[in-house]
């Protein structure tokens, strides 16, 4: 909800390429996922995808905004069954990797084992990170990520991919400098400035997005969910540059 309060205040066109998505194709608030019913996760994970069915069979190319990063399984099972397998670029603090925490195989710090496991996504490449452990590094030796820590990203990092794109954007990639509206603080990450350079610098078709991990909780005048709603509408406008 806070994405969508500060989204008013950000500007429509793309200052860099001029793009204004709001020109060129219908851009709407589709609202929240609704739940008719709860009885155990994975109804919740049930209802998530299912609302992603139907967007796609709409004709809507969903922006997800979250939440934490454990919606992102149940969009991707939507979108490998549209898509098939999926090339997956998740800008991240935390390789969210972990065969379980606390009990919960789908928790937020799950989400890409279980994609991985169910065989949605044939390339993950990971940036940002600044959190691997041991568990997590036996993860990406058992599954093929590619990892590009935050200390060995650069200006002149080029990823390339060979077909579209589905990107995963947890807030938390930023430093908290610029994002201090999340739960879980990592010193040591990537500036806005960054952040949108790398989306600019897509030489991908994006499919899909999303955009996790605000904490208006923690939040400084809002200065996290500004952010995010102009991340937000950069991605929007790297979408129809790609079209």
């Amino acid at each position: 909800r806070e994405m969508r309060n500060r989204s008013n205040v950000v500007r429509r066109v793309n200052v860099v390429t001029e793009i204004d998505p709001f020109a060129l194709c219908r851009v709407a608030d589709v609202g929240d996922v609704l739940f008719e019913r709860i009885f155990a996760l994975d109804d919740v994970i049930e209802q998530i995808e299912t609302c992603y069915h139907r967007l796609h069979a709409a004709g809507v190319v969903p922006v997800s905004a979250g939440g934490d990063h454990s919606i992102t399984y149940p969009i991707l099972r939507a979108y490998a069954a549209k898509f098939g397998k999926l090339n997956v670029m998740q800008l991240d603090a935390h390789p969210d990797l972990y065969d379980e925490l606390d009990g919960d195989r789908f928790s937020h710090a799950c989400p890409f084992a279980r994609a991985l496991e169910d065989g949605l996504i044939a390339r993950l490449v990971q940036v940002g990170i600044r959190t691997m452990n041991a568990h997590q590094r036996e993860q990406v030796t058992r599954f093929g990520t590619e990892v590009i820590p935050m200390n060995e990203w650069s200006a002149d990092t080029h990823i390339k991919f060979n077909g579209p794109v589905y990107l995963s954007l947890d807030l938390d990639v930023l430093d908290p400098a610029f994002a201090p509206g999340i739960s879980h603080y990592e010193p040591g990450g990537m500036s806005t400035r960054q952040v949108i350079d790398l989306i600019q610098s897509l030489n991908a078709p994006l499919i899909g997005a999303d955009i996790v991990e605000l904490n208006p909780t923690r939040d400084v005048q809002q200065m996290t969910a500004m952010v995010a709603a102009k991340l937000m509408k950069e991605i929007l406008a790297a979408m129809l540059r790609s079209e």
